[in-house]
Order: structure tokens, then C-alpha cells, then sequence
């Protein structure tokens, strides 16, 4: 199992306000796939890559959301330790910080 895979609970500092949702990151045969599902409605993740290192992972992935709008994010994060750090962007938008703690099994 890789670092990533698992139950997420996910914050980010948006132009907005802070917006949380719940991540969920599957690996089958050494395929990643994910959805994340927010207070109104859930999304599939697309193009999740991992890249493993020594001491931390980074993990990139896609997703489109409708509400409160139509927004194309894209997330690049690291992973350590059952803790997640990074960003999203949403087009021209400013990057909002994520961060995230995976939930116990």
C-alpha cells in the first residue's frame, strides 16, 4: 500500500473561505484512482500520480467541480506520515493550501 491510499479529511484556504472535504484514494494492481466528495456534491479524481521518495511522496491529481461553480483544480500535495501539505489551483485563481489528515483504519 502506498502512502496516499486511504480515507482523507481534507481542508483548503480558498479566495472563498475554507473549504473541507473527504478524499479517498484507492490503489488496485497498482492503480490509483480516488474520488473527493465536499458538502454538495462528489467528484471522481483524475490523473493521480505518485511519485515515491525517500522520505515523503508527492501526489498530483485533477478534479472538476461544479458547485459553487464550474472550477477545473488541480492539486499537488506531499504526503508524510499520514499527513498531507501542498496546493490547488482553480485556472487563474491564486493557489489555495491544502492540507489533510488520513483517517485511522
Amino acid at each position: 500500500m502506498n502512502s496516499i491510499a486511504g480515507t482523507w479529511d481534507v481542508s483548503m484556504r480558498t479566495p472563498i473561505g475554507t473549504v473541507r472535504a473527504v478524499m479517498t484514494f484507492t490503489e488496485d494492481d497498482g492503480s490509483l484512482t480516488g474520488f473527493a466528495e465536499g458538502k454538495s456534491e462528489q467528484t471522481p479524481l483524475r490523473d493521480l500520480r505518485l511519485e515515491a521518495g525517500e522520505t515523503q511522496d508527492h501526489v498530483t491529481w485533477a478534479q472538476t467541480i461544479t458547485k459553487p461553480m464550474r472550477l477545473e483544480l488541480l492539486f499537488d500535495v506531499t504526503v508524510l506520515e499520514g499527513r498531507m501539505s501542498g496546493y490547488s489551483r482553480a485556472g487563474r485563481l491564486p493557489q489555495s493550501a491544502v492540507s489533510g489528515i488520513r483517517r485511522s483504519a
